[in-house]
């Protein structure tokens, strides 16, 4: 019988191979203390799921008390000494597991409340920006940045994410390639026409594009403008900010297009940086 709840030990079956050693146990005293020993090492063995150290301290305590004699006294001490050592462990970690869950929990708690102040704030500041009556008068463009910021006496109105032309590096130079110009510039006319939702048109080129174009011996180019998406394709959202895609105008989405457009006059200085 012990053969057998060896071999149920060895695949795992760790209750019926507890039942065989309770059976040994029942019908053949002389070997009591040996089958109270392998109990109490399958009570506590790490892999047994359903492992319970109560019983195994029991187990190796009546070795000790009631088989005084027993070749397995002293390793039963030894057990009994490490599990309670096992105890107090697993009592510590689990107290300590449950201060981090209830630190956790208290954590994302003030960070639901943090989100949702954002949320109230971000919610008055569209109000308010809805209500706004005063027009920019700069628009600040800065390229590394890929920002267009709105200013009004010095005072940002609000900021905005951008995609530039898709060779953005650099200042314009000619028709053709693809770079958003660099300088100042005024917002002088509105497309209403445009292939590209409410198309903003800047004064490029300045004098300072042209003679660098003319020391080139190029057409410096025109039609640079601050619009949305291209008309059809508004669903694309704030996702088209994700890759420089116009041929040398600063886009920005519908949505957005249609605050600057409201907010920026014909005349707005624009300030476009490298």
């Amino acid at each position: 019988m012990s053969e057998e709840a060896n071999v149920f030990f060895n695949q795992g079956k760790y209750q019926a191979s507890l039942s065989k050693y309770q059976q040994i146990f029942e019908k053949h005293p002389a070997a009591a203390d040996r089958v109270l020993f392998e109990m109490g090492i399958l009570f506590a063995y790490p892999g047994n799921e359903q492992k319970n150290y109560q019983k195994s301290l029991g187990c190796f305590q009546k070795i000790v008390m009631d088989y005084p004699e027993s070749e397995y006294r002293h390793d039963s001490q030894m057990m009994i000494f490490q599990i309670r050592n096992v105890i107090i462990k697993d009592k510590t970690i689990a107290a300590q597991q449950t201060q981090i869950e209830t630190s956790r929990q208290e954590v994302k708690e003030k960070e639901e409340k943090v989100i949702a102040l954002q949320e109230k704030i971000e919610t008055l500041e569209r109000k308010l920006f809805t209500l706004r009556k005063e027009p920019a008068d700069k628009v600040l463009i800065e390229k590394k940045g890929r920002r267009l910021t709105l200013l009004s006496r010095g005072e940002v109105i609000k900021t905005y994410k951008i995609a530039l032309g898709g060779d953005p590096m650099g200042p314009k130079e000619r028709e053709g390639d693809n770079k958003t110009p660099e300088g100042f510039y005024i917002i002088d006319s509105r497309n209403k026409g445009s292939r590209y939702y409410l198309s903003l048109h800047i004064s490029y080129p300045n004098e300072t594009d042209e003679k660098r174009a003319k020391e080139l011996g190029v057409s410096p180019g025109g039609d640079i403008m601050i619009h949305g998406i291209k008309n059809g394709f508004s669903w694309v959202g704030a996702l088209h900010s994700g890759v420089d895609w116009t041929k040398g105008c600063i886009a920005v989405t519908d949505k957005e297009i249609e605050e600057i457009n409201r907010l920026v006059p014909n005349g707005t200085i624009v300030e476009i940086k490298p």
